[in-house]
């Protein structure tokens, strides 16, 4: 992964892009290439690149060219399967001046033109020029790995990695967009292509952007796609329990593929014990781990980390994260989130990468996304469970299936039908609605938006979840509500938050590059055409992973109750963890002054958490959502305008 920067004008009255404002660009971004820097000009178009060095070291600088220098690229991400790719080019009679995989994808635009992007297999953000016919390429990966942003301002477009990359470029002073912030305080994050910025867009994951003669075309390359109900592959549980065990080797075995070291993050759950496994049993690449200890022992998981090492034999870093931590490095992980948090858990996965950087690697392979793609999220057992209940919205028993599901809910037996009912029995009498699984999270979240200020309230004008729905595909009501649930899934929380926050911000903020098996396309696209009965078998999550890969995993692991990443939240900011800025943040003269929140509300929270009675989800989430705002604005708005 690297940053990448540009400026193009999309009328020829304009003076050439000036290598001033494209160095400010790119600089802010070195964090994610600080091995090498790179620019390119024409009259109509400047280019940068920061690179972070992982293949074809010494002759891979960026932007790169093709052999009549009339194609350049700036690429951050990597492409898996370029080695096969190029020998296909090569036999077309392509000849290459590097051995990098940006190389590949100019020679793929040659002979395919914009449907080069449908032959890469990788994660990627591209800006790509073509100087003859006057056209920008912006393009982004298919799940939403790397990202990619645009601002059209001025007569020019201006595109980064980071929104903090354009904002130099500008002459507008930056604002928040209220109506992307409604829209995290539902989803955790803005709904693509929205941002947390007034007038900046992201490429959202899937899409490609054509900019020419001053417009702007867009087109979605790639979607998640599900047969409709009685349209699934008809082969055996161990036919496919063999197929994908083969499809995630090979999907593994090319995310190895670097001039580098490359390493593997272990958590302790089955999906990254299943990668390291594979790396131990398929491959010749050394076994480099690296994992996360908690204080709070409620969070920790270092017995099962442990385990698998004792098992694998693996060289193994651990760090443990201290509540202090969090509040130490939260306004640095702001700065490079861009987005307001609703928890703390960044915070850790950058102590994380922080250890893989100064351990002297660049790349580690992480198992995010094996949840959305094979079932593996307690939300999807959640939605089963209601579904069932809503075939029989009056009875006492089904309800109770959810206190097996939520065994650490601290509900008295007396009260825990009550409860449930209220709780999980939103919608629970319209169980054909689009985004029924979602539910109870999202009116989970939206609690947030009690906090807001009067002001914010009258100034929103659409409405998060009708915005959302009216972007679902057409054929979206003809899926299994399985499916339902892991396309809305991997539409907002993993895309919009961990991918993105929790990911690539949190690994490029000190130079590192994850790599994604369970997120190869190939893989996605094999599993969304199995019944969910595999995926999910009752209740219990993963079947066909644990299938797949169940004897290469030690059965504590395979056994063991899914226990979600979390990190501690409000106690990591009260108490002895207390800080100045916090205090200040949180204060009433700064929540009156940026005006999205109530401050007198702010102030009976405040007065919650001292007493010790803020010890629920919505209150650690409402905090975290209003500290993290204020951070945001005083970080990116304040700064930027005084």
């Amino acid at each position: 992964m690297c940053g990448l920067a540009g400026i193009l004008n999309l009328f020829t009255d304009l003076p050439p892009p000036g290598i001033g404002v494209l160095t400010n660009m790119i600089r802010t971004i070195r964090h994610r290439g600080p091995d090498d820097v790179g620019f390119y000009q024409d009259e109509s178009i400047g280019l940068a690149h920061a690179r972070l060095s992982i293949i074809d070291i010494s002759d891979g600088k960026q932007p790169i060219h093709n052999f009549d220098k009339d194609i350049w690229i700036v690429f951050n991400g990597e492409i898996y399967n370029y080695i096969e790719l190029r020998k296909t080019l090569v036999d077309k009679g392509y000849i290459f001046y590097t051995r990098t995989d940006t190389e590949v994808i100019v020679a793929l635009y040659e002979e395919y033109g914009e449907g080069f992007v449908e032959y890469l297999n990788g994660q990627f953000a591209i800006a790509l020029w073509d100087s003859k016919q006057r056209k920008l390429i912006l393009t982004r990966d298919r799940v939403g790995i790397a990202p990619l942003f645009y601002c059209v301002e001025d007569k020019k477009l201006y595109f980064g990695s980071e929104i903090k990359a354009i904002l130099p470029a500008r002459a507008s002073r930056p604002n928040l967009n209220l109506t992307g912030l409604d829209q995290l305080f539902t989803f955790w994050s803005p709904i693509a292509s929205n941002t947390l910025f007034e007038n900046i867009l992201e490429v959202a994951p899937g899409e490609i952007l054509s900019v020419s003669n001053g417009n702007i075309t867009k087109r979605k390359y790639w979607d998640w796609l599900y047969p409709d109900n009685g349209q699934y592959n008809t082969n055996s549980v161990d036919a496919l329990a063999d197929e994908l065990r083969e499809l995630l080797i090979d999907a593994t075995r090319i995310r190895l593929r670097a001039d580098v070291p490359v390493g593997g993050y272990l958590s302790g759950g089955l999906d990254s014990s299943v990668l390291v496994s594979i790396i131990k049993n398929f491959t010749d690449t050394p076994l480099r781990t690296f994992s996360i200890e908690f204080e709070e022992s409620g969070l920790d998981e270092s017995r099962y980390q442990r385990q698998l090492v004792e098992h694998l034999e693996t060289e193994h870093s651990k760090i443990v994260c201290r509540n202090s931590d969090i509040s130490d490095n939260f306004e640095n992980v702001i700065w490079h989130t861009e987005l307001p948090v609703l928890r703390s858990a960044p915070v850790p996965m950058s102590m994380l990468s922080k250890l893989v950087h100064d351990s002297n690697y660049k790349v580690v392979l992480t198992g995010e996304g094996a949840d959305e793609v094979l079932g593996g999220y307690d939300i999807f057992k959640e939605s089963k469970i209601r579904q069932f209940w809503a075939k029989n919205v009056n009875s006492g028993f089904r309800p109770l299936l959810l206190k097996k599901l939520y065994p650490y809910l601290d509900v008295s037996p007396g009260k825990a039908q009550a409860y449930l009912k209220e709780f999980f029995g939103q919608g629970i009498d319209n169980p054909a609605l689009s985004y029924f699984s979602h539910i109870p999270r999202w009116e989970t979240t939206s609690r947030i938006k009690g906090f807001y200020s009067p002001d914010l309230k009258n100034l929103l004008k659409t409405d998060a979840i009708q915005t959302f729905q009216s972007g679902l595909p057409a054929n979206f009501q003809k899926l299994h509500s399985f499916n339902k649930s892991q396309y809305i899934e991997s539409k907002t929380l993993m895309s919009g938050y961990l991918l993105c926050s929790q990911g690539d911000r949190m690994l490029m903020m000190n130079s590192v590059e994850g790599r994604f098996p369970f997120l190869d396309h190939r893989l996605i696209e094999f599993v969304n055409k199995i019944h969910p009965k595999y995926k999910m078998k009752g209740l219990a999550e993963k079947y066909l992973l644990k299938r797949s890969m169940g004897k290469y995993i030690p059965q504590d692991i395979m056994k063991r109750h899914k226990q979600p990443y979390r990190s501690p939240d409000i106690i990591s900011f009260t108490g002895s963890n207390s800080k100045d800025y916090v205090n200040e943040l949180m204060g009433a003269d700064l929540i009156k002054r940026y005006n999205y929140f109530d401050a007198m509300k702010v102030k009976l929270l405040l007065k919650k958490i001292e007493a010790g009675k803020a010890i629920g989800y919505k209150d650690n989430m409402a905090f975290m959502a209003i500290l993290s705002t204020q951070c945001l604005h005083k970080l990116f708005i304040e700064k930027t305008t005084n």
